[in-house]
């Protein structure tokens, strides 16, 4: 069964690749352009909502500004393109959906507009009324003003989190590759594209790889995975699929190749945000017991906790992992770093007298984690 049919996925996140919009030169490619928007036009009468992650404006800015590697020799450089590019980037996606009878409207978005909290129920506020107006929203990365330190860096991820914040059903990675193969086909010619994933897990996660194929784009296999995490993890399926051929909605809708990660049961909202935040401040390693107690929806306490690494305020993102070093969990922390390394493998009764204050319930509590 399709899962991005209109009736199982009334809300879908299309993300479009810089390779797929924009030729090597630096041009647009607007007739393959329009062959996409005839897609989501006919997806729209349906009644399905569409939200766009449209990357391209580097690559568009830096042929206008005449700019060396593709607008990305610098941070500098890739600010400028980004800035110039984005214009004529919006410009023609609002003129072909305004050729349908679809009104577009424009979302540039840091990371931390959607890993603060209440910047990322504004955000999904303006997309929720979005779509109940029936306009089109074309997202992108602010990326005139993020900086290399903060920035989701790739399309990919971002397009999850738009799904994610939206609560759409549905996630499609529009890309110059087919889907996930279980070694690289292009050095392996016998390479097995997987049609499915129900779980992403170690040996999925291994087949990803690093690195983009085009070079113009910056987001890889590793980084469509970890969408895939995100989007599944909140409840929608997500598709890698090959963009390269004209109208390549209606070609993966009856049969063309792509990967499809189905969706796991959908989480309480708070707890979604937490899985799929991307800024890790920090680690807690536990043993053996706290894993299967935070398995069986317990949390974390310091008993349980083997090492801590990183530095970390209270209330930062941290990960916790198993033995084997496998995160297994997100959560908010409870302690700073220094504090919950004076108190890992410690008993409350013991804890008091390390910290010189009552302890908090737990390092990490069940109501602010998430597991992985």
């Amino acid at each position: 069964m399709n899962p991005f049919t209109p009736a199982l996925c009334p809300r879908l996140v299309i993300k479009v690749g810089s390779s797929l919009l924009v030729d090597p030169s630096g041009t647009l490619r607007r007739d393959w352009l329009a062959s996409l928007v005839a897609d989501i036009a006919e997806r729209h009468a349906a009644g399905q909502r569409i939200i766009v992650v449209s990357s391209g404006a580097i690559a568009l800015g830096a042929r206008r500004l005449g700019l060396p590697k593709g607008g990305r020799a610098s941070l500098e450089d890739a600010q400028a393109a980004a800035a110039t590019g984005q214009i004529a980037l919006s410009g023609c996606w609002a003129e072909l959906l305004h050729g349908h009878g679809l009104t577009a409207a424009q979302m540039l978005v840091t990371l931390d507009d959607l890993e603060d909290r209440r910047r990322y129920l504004n955000a999904t506020a303006t997309l929720d009324r979005l779509l109940t107006l029936g306009v089109v929203p074309v997202i992108n990365e602010n990326d005139s003003v993020a900086t290399t330190e903060i920035r989701f860096g790739d399309n990919d991820r971002l397009a999850a989190r738009v799904g994610q914040a939206a609560h759409a059903q549905g996630v499609i990675l529009l890309s110059d590759v087919d889907g996930l193969y279980d070694r690289d086909p292009t050095v392996h010619a016998d390479a097995t594209r997987i049609e499915r994933v129900d779980r992403i897990d170690r040996q999925i996660v291994a087949m990803g790889g690093s690195g983009t194929s085009s070079g113009m784009g910056s987001g890889g296999m590793a980084s469509k995975l970890e969408a895939a995490r995100i989007a599944t993890g909140a409840g929608a399926a997500l598709a890698i699929v090959s963009g390269k051929h004209e109208r390549p909605l209606a070609r993966f809708a009856t049969g063309g190749c792509g990967t499809v990660f189905t969706a796991a049961m959908k989480p309480r909202a708070r707890k979604s945000w937490i899985a799929g935040r991307l800024t890790v401040r920090g680690q807690i390693a536990v043993d053996a017991g706290a894993a299967n107690a935070l398995a069986g929806g317990k949390s974390l306490l310091a008993a349980g906790a083997t090492t801590v690494a990183g530095r970390f305020a209270r209330g930062d993102l941290i990960e916790i992992v198993d033995h084997q070093g496998q995160a297994i969990a997100r959560g908010l922390a409870e302690y700073d770093s220094e504090d919950a390394a004076r108190i890992v493998g410690k008993r409350r009764d013991a804890i008091e007298a390390i910290l010189g204050y009552a302890p908090r319930t737990a390092l990490v509590h069940r109501d602010h984690m998430a597991l992985l």
